[in-house]
């Protein structure tokens, strides 16, 4: 599986697959910047204790702000047994330029 896709094609992903579960690694704090609504907020250094709630079935895309935090998230989990986690390249960034123009940059 692709470890990495762009941010209109995980917009694409989560339109056509009502399973996809997008995670955001961002801190609280960017949070209150802007987020992609319905996506499940566990801070990148809370993944290690909170690992045994993410699914292991389906595709998980996991963001940060321009994708270097997620990308290290997924390689965590990949070693851990999540072979479904996909980084979403760009972040939440790149999905306010090319998804949600109406989403705040930071």
């Amino acid at each position: 599986m692709n470890k990495e896709i762009s941010a209109s094609e995980a917009a694409n992903l989560r339109e056509n697959d009502p399973e996809v579960v997008f995670l955001d690694v961002r801190e609280d704090s960017e949070l209150e910047i802007c987020r992609i609504e319905g996506a499940l907020h566990i801070p990148m250094g809370l993944i290690p204790e909170h690992i045994e709630a993410l699914p292991k079935d389906g595709k998980l895309v996991v963001l940060c702000h321009h994708g270097m935090r997620s990308l290290n998230v997924v390689q965590y989990l990949e070693a851990r047994g999540h072979t479904n986690a996909i980084n979403m390249s760009g972040g939440i960034h790149a999905w306010s330029v090319d998804v949600d123009p109406g989403l705040r940059c930071y």
